[in-house]
């Protein structure tokens, strides 16, 4: 390996205990299940917010999934009670989508910041956010959150 690159790869001094590793690898499962569900509502929020709707069309290029794909989310979100949508119209969220997106947008912005804060390209920054926020645990955002305080100090 290349001296100036920054990643080392070593093996652990020993394994951590058995449910402490399945704890995390647990969080990581989890928050890949919830991962699209918050995508979906993020988007939809700014499509509505910029748009006045959220078309399935619009949701799927965006998303860069199929068409199906997208029809067949937005059915999820309807079902768990995160969306509605209208004959003849986009979808739009409930109180519970908006508060969510509100939360994942918030998430998102202070990963974003960190990363660019630490000599991240914005745009890298925002690629980036977009699997992290998904993954980071409430300890580090709000590690996050103390950093760029003491920072602006």
């Amino acid at each position: 390996m290349d001296d100036e690159d920054p990643i080392r790869l070593s093996a652990p001094a020993e394994l951590p205990g058995e449910d402490t590793q399945a704890h995390r690898f647990g969080r990581a499962r989890e928050a890949q299940a919830t991962a699209v569900t918050e995508d979906y509502v993020e988007l939809i929020d700014d499509l509505v917010t910029t748009g006045g709707e959220a078309r399935p069309t619009d949701i799927a290029r965006r998303l860069g999934v199929a068409h199906a794909t997208a029809i067949k989310t937005i059915a999820r979100l309807k079902r768990d009670g995160f969306a509605v949508s209208r004959p003849y119209r986009g979808v739009f969220l409930t109180e519970q989508g908006r508060e969510l997106a509100c939360r994942v947008r918030a998430r998102h912005r202070l990963v974003v910041e960190v990363l660019t804060t630490l000599g991240v390209p914005e745009e890298v920054a925002e690629a980036d956010a977009e699997g992290i926020e998904h993954f980071v645990s409430p300890a580090t955002l709000a590690a996050f959150s103390a950093f760029l305080d003491r920072r602006d100090r």
